[in-house]
């Protein structure tokens, strides 16, 4: 199979493209990282020349605006990150009949709920960002009814970029204690975890939306304390709320205080075998 991925120089691309190479499928990664295929998804043209070139069977649409603060405060360029650039695309795989895979978040939610939420929840994202991918995830199923799986996914992980471990390790090396927000609640997910399911939706494509997240939830604060603990560090994490985060480090974003996903999809197709987020956790912090 010949699978095109958009930001393929990413933290989750670079995983994507490799589980894909491991599996033996043909590669076109595309991005704006040095030794990528060019590929702006806000370029409608480029997007359409791009894909009429390579004929992918199955496109993995990683690219996205993801500065959840920078969002709040361009919403406009949110959008044309993630409802723009989702269209384009949508509108390009049409013309060659291809599958479209694309990677949307937690933030559709409001996290008034306090059991996990299913693919079968009504959304209600807080701010820009949020509602942004939700207009991707809208544009996708209106181009592509019947070729398009979504997959929601959250916290995410991984060594190809900047992720929340390593902003801790970082912290933890100069600093006594660090503030970390202990009222929200989610769950981490390891990018080559998320990326095998991706993969293994591309090989096994039925339509609709899938909710891709480690097993098990955790506060931010917990998070902390896992990677500080398992790093054998002496640092303090200090429990703060939300809203002194925002006051603290002038965060424009509300985020969800609970959005934990119920795998239910996966789990119905019997594809659910993701690993506890405390084991991907311990994999990561060994590399």
């Amino acid at each position: 199979m010949k699978v095109l991925v958009t930001g393929a120089g990413g933290m989750l691309g670079t995983d994507v493209c490799t589980v894909l190479q491991t599996q033996g499928h043909t590669v076109v990664a595309t991005g704006r990282h040095e030794g990528l295929i060019a590929l702006d998804i806000t370029d409608r043209e480029a997007c359409y020349r791009v894909l009429q070139e390579h004929r992918p069977d199955a496109i993995v649409h990683c690219a996205a605006w993801t500065d959840v603060d920078g969002a709040e405060r361009d919403p406009f360029g949110a959008y044309r990150g993630n409802a723009l650039g989702a269209w384009n695309m949508a509108v390009a795989a049409s013309e060659i009949a291809a599958w479209l895979l694309y990677v949307s978040t937690d933030f559709v939610f409001d996290g008034a709920k306090r059991t996990p939420y299913t693919e079968f929840d009504k959304t209600n994202p807080l701010g820009a960002y949020g509602a942004s991918k939700e207009a991707g995830e809208q544009l996708v199923r209106q181009v592509l009814p019947n070729r398009h799986m979504i997959a929601r996914t959250s916290w995410l992980f991984g060594k190809h970029g900047k992720c929340f471990p390593k902003t801790i390790l970082r912290l933890a090396e100069t600093r006594p204690e660090i503030p970390v927000v202990a009222d929200q609640v989610g769950s981490p997910t390891y990018t080559p975890d998320l990326a095998a399911i991706l993969v293994a939706l591309a090989e096994d494509p039925l339509p609709g939306t899938y909710h891709v997240s480690n097993n098990g939830s955790c506060s931010w604060f917990e998070f902390a304390q896992a990677i500080v603990a398992k790093a054998g560090l002496s640092t303090t994490i200090v429990p703060i709320t939300a809203q002194e985060y925002a006051e603290r480090f002038n965060s424009p974003t509300q985020r969800p205080a609970y959005s934990v996903m119920q795998r239910l999809a996966l789990s119905l197709r019997g594809k659910d075998t993701l690993r506890d987020w405390q084991l991907a956790l311990h994999e990561f912090m060994g590399q």
